[in-house]
Parts: structure tokens; C-alpha cells; sequence
């Protein structure tokens, strides 16, 4: 097998694929970050004197063969290749012989990969962004269309007080705008260039940091060399982190759109299509799709402690335990996306039972406002609390006034456009 750290000693077959095992699946994921990398650091390499121009314009040119190949999905790791970083210097070397073997100065595979994974992520956060702010922009579209519809509202599953459904798509946005500050966090930690760390220590040659962290895009130098390595299994700890702030507020609307369907709520609705049935039951209508969204966003919610377990008791510098990161959290950005995805489709099929409350199932949903109109007229809140507690033990109690919400954050002042304002200034990094 072809590997950057091969010194003429050969592997047995069961040491290569116990060691190797699925990374070079996982690997084609990095593939365009690799050589993104690579033509940074060559640039870098002809400045300091260590490429001459025409070794580097033969090595940047032969990277742009591979980044062609990569976009039209031509490219594959050969099977007796370690990984994307040998096959990406082994096409090199075919084309170029020995000016194909000078790629590699003045850097280790350790931070060749930190490189590759930074900028993977960067982009992946970006989507996942992206993704974020269509699903707010729905909700916000949903609650200010439903802002004067009616919802009960619940406190441990009993009926508690008026809410609407304005307040309910509204909340979700907001708590969207919480997970993007999450996301903010983890691409400030990823967005630093590890390149010229090398295998934790810094080279000998006199590498211009600087130039590759302004041709790569990132915001600053991971500084210290031996830091730029500590980040790895921090920076996907982050990212899972993030993620799993965005799952959590996906995992909760699943579960209310399961129970807001179920028809003795009938709160929403969605066409058949979008909805499955029983095998022996024809009335079913099943909330697969939001039972599914709960569930994977219950695993993505497990990434960060798989990686912070998985990172635990190992001294600082590469340990070859890193490589299993990218098996946790790279099958997880990809729920991430799908879960995204499919919560703001199946918005624009929501249907909102307009006329819940004329239940009298509801009644009790009133008393606080009872309570509360009382206190208006002059009675002490205890009295009153107290007066319609003792109608609703006898059965007595019956509401048929004006519901006057009119405070920041309640029924009748949602607020959207602040939340709107908050995302905005969230969202811009």
C-alpha cells in the first residue's frame, strides 16, 4: 500500500486494514480540501525558495488536473493507497516524477490532515448556516401568518394556558437564533490555520504561516505549533456540539408536530403524502417523517460525548485514535443536513386547525385569565386565585372575555422583527 510515512518496511495485510479500515471512504470527503491545501502550501514553498518557479507552476498546474477530476467525479483513491494525502502525491509523482515528491516539504501529514478537516468543516458549518436561516425565515413566515390563531398551551402534559400558534412556530425560531450563536462559536475555533505545525512541533525551514493562513481564507494562525495540534478532536468537539444545539430544537418540534397530529390533539395536519399508513389499520396516518426527525437528531445529540469520550486521556500530539473522528461526526453532518432538509419541506405543507379552542375541552385553559381580570378590578391576586380555584372544583367555572397579551414575547407582541434582527446579526460571520 502506498503511504506518505512508508520507510521500505511493509505492513502485514491485517495491520493495514485494521489501521487504514474505512478512512479512505471517509477520505474522498476532504478530497478538494486537500488540494485547496496543497496549492496554498506549494505557493508558499516557491516564495521561501524552496519550489522553483517552474517547479511550482508544474505542481499547481498538476493540482488543478486533480481538482478537475475531483468537481466532475472522476477521482478515486486507488485500493492499495492509504489514504486521499498519498493519492493526491502519488498522481503527482506519476506525472511529474521527482518534483511530485517535493509537495510534502515542510509539513506532516499531521497538519496536511488539520488542514483538510478545517476547511471541510468551514464549509460544512457554512451549510448547515445556510440551512438554518431557510428553516427560520419559514417559521417566522408561519408565525407571523398565524399570529392571531389560537393554540392551548401545556405545562406536564395538562392543559395550562392559552398560547397560539404564532408563539409556537415563533419560539422555534428564536431558539434557532440560539443555535446559530452554537454555530458562530465552532467556525471561530475552526476557521484558524493549523499549516506549518507539522507534526506538532514547527519545521526547521522558514515557512511563511502567514501567506498560507491569507490564500487559505482563515481568520488567523493556529498560533502555537503545539496548540494547532490540540485542536484536533476540539474543533469536531465544537461542531458536534453546535449540531447538537441545532438537534435539540429540531427533536422537540418533531415531537410536538407527532403529538399536535395525533387526532385526539388534531392541532396540525398534513396531506396523506406526506404521512404513512398501518399494514392492518386503514385510519392510520402516521407521523413517520417527524418520528424519524426525533430519532436521528437523538444521534446527533450523542456525537459530542462519543467525541469528548473518544478524545479523553491521550497526552498531546497526533495519536492515531483521531482518525476515528471523522467516522462520529462525518456520517452526522449528513442527518444534520437531511433533518434540516425535511423540517422546512414539510412546513410548506403544514395545515392549522384554525378552531381548537371552540372545544370545551378548553375551558380550563381560561382560568389564569379569570385570575387575572379579577386583579384588575381591585381583588387581591390570592382571592383571587382562590375564588375561581373554588369554581372549578364545583364546576362553575366559565370564561367569555377578551384575551389581552400585550407584552414583549407574548400572544399579542411576538416580536418577530427584533428575532429577525438577532438572526441577522448572528448569521454574519
Amino acid at each position: 500500500m502506498a503511504t506518505l510515512w512508508n520507510k521500505g518496511t511493509a505492513a502485514t495485510d491485517a495491520v493495514e486494514a485494521f489501521t487504514v479500515g474505512n478512512d479512505r471512504e471517509l477520505d474522498m470527503a476532504l478530497a478538494e480540501y486537500d488540494v485547496i491545501g496543497s496549492k496554498a502550501h506549494i505557493a508558499m514553498l516557491e516564495s521561501i525558495g524552496l519550489l522553483t518557479r517552474e517547479e511550482y507552476d508544474k505542481l499547481d498546474a498538476g493540482l488543478d488536473e486533480i481538482a478537475e477530476t475531483i468537481a466532475e467525479g472522476r477521482f478515486v483513491i486507488e485500493d492499495d493507497v492509504e489514504d486521499i494525502h498519498s493519492q493526491v502525491e502519488l498522481m503527482l509523482t506519476r506525472k511529474l516524477g521527482d518534483v511530485g515528491k517535493k509537495i510534502h516539504s515542510g509539513r506532516s501529514r499531521n497538519d496536511q490532515v488539520l488542514v483538510d478537516l478545517k476547511l471541510f468543516l468551514r464549509d460544512q458549518l457554512c451549510q448547515v448556516r445556510d440551512e438554518v436561516l431557510d428553516l427560520f425565515r419559514k417559521l417566522q413566515e408561519l408565525s407571523d401568518c398565524y399570529r392571531h390563531v389560537l393554540l392551548p398551551g401545556y405545562t406536564h402534559a395538562q392543559i395550562a394556558m392559552p398560547s397560539s400558534f404564532g408563539l409556537w412556530f415563533g419560539a422555534y425560531a428564536e431558539a434557532l437564533v440560539n443555535d446559530m450563536y452554537m454555530l458562530s462559536g465552532a467556525y471561530k475555533v475552526v476557521n484558524r490555520n493549523p499549516l506549518g505545525s507539522a507534526a506538532g512541533y514547527g519545521s526547521s525551514f522558514p515557512l511563511d504561516r502567514e501567506m498560507t493562513t491569507r490564500l487559505l481564507g482563515f481568520a488567523s494562525l493556529d498560533y502555537n505549533s503545539v496548540a494547532a495540534q490540540l485542536s484536533r478532536g476540539k474543533s469536531e468537539k465544537c461542531v458536534a456540539s453546535a449540531l447538537g444545539c441545532i438537534a435539540l430544537t429540531l427533536n422537540k418540534f418533531a415531537s410536538d408536530c407527532c403529538q399536535y397530529m395525533c387526532p385526539n390533539f388534531g392541532f396540525i395536519h398534513f396531506p396523506d403524502s406526506l404521512t404513512t399508513g398501518s399494514s392492518i389499520m386503514p385510519h392510520k396516518k402516521n407521523p413517520d417523517v417527524w418520528e424519524l426527525v426525533r430519532g436521528k437528531c437523538n444521534r446527533i445529540l450523542s456525537c459530542e460525548n462519543e467525541i469528548s469520550i473518544m478524545c479523553s486521556n491521550m497526552p498531546h500530539g497526533y495519536h492515531r485514535d483521531y482518525q476515528l473522528l471523522k467516522d462520529v461526526l462525518f456520517p452526522v453532518l449528513n442527518l444534520m443536513h437531511d433533518c434540516l432538509k425535511i423540517t422546512r419541506y414539510m412546513l410548506d405543507y403544514i395545515e392549522v386547525n384554525e378552531n381548537i379552542l371552540e372545544s370545551d375541552l378548553y375551558e380550563y385553559l381560561f382560568t389564569v385569565e379569570e385570575v387575572n381580570r379579577r386583579v384588575l378590578n381591585g381583588v387581591p391576586f390570592r382571592d383571587a386565585y382562590r375564588q375561581v380555584g373554588i369554581e372549578v372544583n364545583e364546576g362553575r367555572f366559565h370564561y367569555d372575555g377578551e384575551i389581552e397579551h400585550t407584552h414583549p414575547g407574548s400572544i399579542g407582541n411576538l416580536c418577530n422583527a427584533e428575532i429577525a434582527d438577532l438572526m441577522k446579526a448572528a448569521s454574519a460571520w
